[in-house]
């Protein structure tokens, strides 16, 4: 009888790989969105591009998680797939490894540099205090959170994406109940904001430890974590594309910050505003981005394994439906945005009528091509779990940098802030053509091999 990735019908693999994997996703997301909530009607527009500013960190942490976590977890699949037990272990322990010292080496370099970091990041005069307060108390959890996210990845390919779940949720639940309790009830304001998603991402962190140390599919041993020239190089290769992916987002959101402070300081809404409400939408379109990269990442041990067994049928239908579930998911999403724009941004705090203006403008332009943002982020997943890393690189790069960050150097010098509003959909619209594209040469590719 063989591994269930190559035999089980794909519906029902996708159902158990990826349902976890978007909740986990969705999950993770609650730590930025529900702090931005509450922060936003316990603070107000302050406390929210506090939060904004501070985001680049995050994503920093992300990709480091995904560097390592991806690649460990793509490296796995595929030496499981080509039957080789023993190296697919060994990626395992060294990823676990990468993971913990970089958690460790973030956290430091914010502790440390934490004013400087603030400043290129975008923060204002009336915005600093409380961006040192978030960032100042957040980056004890840093660790933590990298450790979650890239083992959650880890985890799905042991075969246990149910507790991959339960350990971010764990998280995000604590983070959540002690939100309100902290802001209003203890007054901590966006100290106690900050505080909250500190437990909540060691709660999870401990249960982390917990499954590798007890519930592990894997017997570790010591050499295990020893840290490997050549099986770190494997694992870089393979989370390159999902890392260069994140650090230009976060070069792009640098980039913006400093943008929307500049243009917004020479028009009519002021820097504060147009900060706070970028910084809400990113929120919320992590939320429509959880979905799909939810579905992209369970994907993954089916792309990997199949590919490394050579069961090219079984990749290209797996892609094809969750290609399907992402779009419909952005149709959802698109009518969201497109209908009740301020619906969406009352969820966090009150603002002047300009504060709306701005915002329901901001949120139906720039994310117009929702229904196929998802596109790009699912092909750089599916070219990394077959192992093609500079292909899934390349996809990966497309939006943020290709497009996206020319767009909001050259646009607001034509039509001031506005210009960062209509670099957005064309970034989207072009990143998706071209992914499209390059997908479509892999399948054929593919078949011919049939």
């Amino acid at each position: 009888m063989g591994n269930r990735l190559e035999t089980e019908k794909i519906g029902k693999l996708m159902a158990k790989f990826a349902i976890p994997a978007i909740i986990s996703m969705l999950v993770g997301s609650l730590y930025n969105i529900v702090d931005q909530i509450f922060i936003g009607q316990g603070v107000g527009i302050l406390g929210n591009a506090a939060t904004n500013v501070a985001f680049p960190i995050t994503t920093f942490c992300v990709a480091t998680a995904l560097l390592f976590g991806v690649g460990g977890a793509s490296n796995f699949n595929l030496a499981a797939g080509a039957g080789d037990e023993e190296k697919s272990h060994q990626f395992m322990g060294n990823a676990l490894m990468l993971l913990i010292l970089g958690g460790l080496i973030i956290a430091l370099i914010v502790l440390l540099f934490l004013n400087p970091l603030l400043d290129l990041f975008g923060v204002t005069e009336k915005v600093l205090p409380y961006a040192i307060d978030y960032t100042g108390i957040t980056a004890f959890g840093i660790p933590f959170l990298v450790v979650t996210t890239g083992a959650s990845h880890l985890m799905r390919a042991d075969g246990s994406p149910t507790l991959s779940m339960a350990c971010t949720l764990a998280g995000a639940i604590t983070n959540t109940i002690l939100d309100p309790l902290f802001i209003f009830g203890f007054g901590w304001g966006i100290k106690g904001a900050a505080w909250a998603t500190v437990i909540g991402q060691v709660a999870s962190g401990v249960l982390v430890f917990f499954y590798f140390t007890k519930k592990s599919n894997i017997q570790f041993k010591k050499k295990m974590f020893r840290i490997q020239k050549d099986i770190a190089k494997e694992i870089w290769e393979l989370g390159m594309a999902s890392f260069i992916n994140q650090i230009a987002m976060a070069f792009v959101q640098i980039i913006m910050n400093n943008t929307l402070r500049h243009y917004g300081a020479k028009s009519d809404y002021g820097a504060e505003i147009p900060l706070a409400v970028v910084g809400i939408i990113s929120k919320v379109n992590m939320v429509f981005m959880a979905v799909c990269i939810g579905v992209s990442q369970g994907c993954q041990p089916i792309w990997g394994f199949n590919y490394g067994a050579k069961n090219y049928k079984r990749v290209e239908e797996t892609y094809k439906r969750a290609a399907t579930i992402c779009v419909a998911v952005g149709v959802a999403f698109f009518l969201l945005f497109q209908l009740s724009p301020r619906t969406v941004i009352n969820l966090f705090g009150d603002g002047s009528e300009i504060y709306y203006r701005f915002a329901e403008r901001y949120l139906r332009i720039f994310m117009f091509f929702t229904f196929i943002n998802a596109i790009q982020p699912m092909s750089a997943g599916f070219f990394t779990s077959m192992g093609k890393a500079k292909l899934g690189a390349t996809v990966s790069l497309t939006r943020q940098v290709l497009f996206l960050l020319p767009l909001i150097i050259i646009f607001p010098l034509i039509m001031g802030i506005d210009g960062v509003m209509y670099a957005g959909p064309i970034a989207d619209f072009s990143a998706a053509v071209l992914s499209i594209v390059f997908v479509i040469r892999e399948i054929r590719w593919m078949r011919s091999q049939r």
